[in-house]
């Protein structure tokens, strides 16, 4: 093997990883725009979506980077038409490094089923956790700009009436909900990485 065609592959490797990404991050952005509400469980200005999908597939595929690259490329097409200056992209971002990151550090680390599990389970539980703090600090305070914080917190308590102020809403409500988010990620991933990956 002549060292020109070793040169040529890693080159080819790179050109496929960013062409592979480009495109999920394409795919990320369509699912971004399918979210939808969760009555009953959520008020009515909190969708659901399985944008978080493609990251997490890029993150095992192509390693965290490429996860991240993911994040950032559907955040920064729905820039486009944002309704909220930029803020709730900033927070979606922010949540999907810390889902995609860890599973992607650990799964590099060793690439065995359990550990994919156990980094994408790691990376629900942070990305629900600093969901509350970046809801609370980032997102909200601009959400007020458009509605009343006593209308926020009453289209929470239609579902909870014990909720007394936003840290109840945030913690009983967005948490779970961003867990389990994460969590519809994790299992389709499982469902499909195996058909997929050779594709990747």
């Amino acid at each position: 093997m002549t060292g020109e065609t070793m040169t040529m592959r890693p080159q080819k490797v790179q050109i496929r990883t960013i062409a592979v990404t480009g495109m999920l991050g394409a795919l990320a952005t369509i699912l971004m725009f399918l979210e939808f509400p969760v009555p009953m469980i959520m008020p009515p200005f909190i969708k659901f979506d399985f944008s978080e999908l493609p990251a997490l597939l890029a993150a095992y595929a192509m390693g965290p980077v490429s996860g991240i690259a993911v994040c950032f490329i559907k955040n920064a097409i729905n820039l486009l038409h944002t309704q909220t200056g930029g803020v709730g992209e900033l927070s979606n971002f922010i949540l999907g490094v810390c889902f995609v990151l860890p599973a992607g550090l650990i799964y590099k680390k060793k690439k065995t089923q359990k550990r994919a599990l156990l980094g994408a389970l790691l990376g629900a539980v942070l990305m629900a956790v600093i969901s509350v703090f970046s809801n609370y600090f980032i997102v909200y305070p601009v959400y007020t700009n458009f509605m009343s914080m006593d209308a926020i917190l009453k289209a929470y308590r239609v579902i909870n009436g014990n909720v007394s102020n936003l840290w109840d809403a945030l913690i009983w409500f967005n948490m779970p909900f961003t867990f389990v988010k994460g969590l519809c990620s994790v299992l389709i991933t499982f469902l499909i990485y195996k058909r997929v990956s050779p594709i990747l």
